[in-house]
């Protein structure tokens, strides 16, 4: 995995260093993990343990997983990512991003690299899910060049959510 570049922003592979930011700018905020799959983290510790694992991932191949991180500031707000791999053998792509950060395009930004650079790959499709309340995600997916599959229901932190399914067709 390679270290990815925009006008604006760096993608890079994570580090130890990482988890206050992490923490700090999204990790912590029930209001960015509410359309997540993980609940809000209680301490930087809890994040400095899933940062670990993250960290090891990066022994295996399959994974692409970058840190987005301001050009300007070298503040790193956000993470992108294959969260998994398709029955096809393409990935799903998964991101967030600290809210403080949010409309100003960066996800947008980092989420057309991250395309390009998994086509490169030989990727033929790219799938993403969002819930279907969350407005501003299925903005970015429909401004990626995604379309629409279809609407589910998918439990999540015990709660049923309404989750639309894109694909990048090619």
């Amino acid at each position: 995995m390679r270290e990815l570049e925009t006008n604006r922003l760096i993608l890079r592979k994570l580090n130890e260093n990482d988890a206050e930011s992490i923490y700090n700018n999204w990790a912590n905020d029930p209001e960015v993990t509410k359309w997540l799959t993980w609940e809000a983290h209680n301490s930087v510790e809890v994040t400095k343990e899933i940062l670990s694992i993250w960290l090891n991932d990066y022994d295996n191949d399959s994974t692409y997983r970058w840190g987005i991180e301001l050009k300007k500031t070298h503040e790193l707000i956000g993470m992108i990512d294959v969260c998994r791999y398709m029955d096809d053998g393409n990935p799903e792509i998964g991101y967030v991003s600290g809210r403080k950060f949010w409309g100003n395009g960066y996800m947008t930004e980092a989420f057309k690299a991250v395309i390009e650079e998994l086509l490169s790959h030989g990727f033929k499709n790219i799938y993403i899910r969002a819930v279907d309340n969350n407005i501003g995600s299925n903005r970015v997916i429909e401004k990626c060049g995604f379309q629409y599959l279809e609407t589910h229901q998918e439990e999540q932190k015990n709660r049923l959510f309404n989750v639309n399914s894109y694909k990048l067709f090619l």
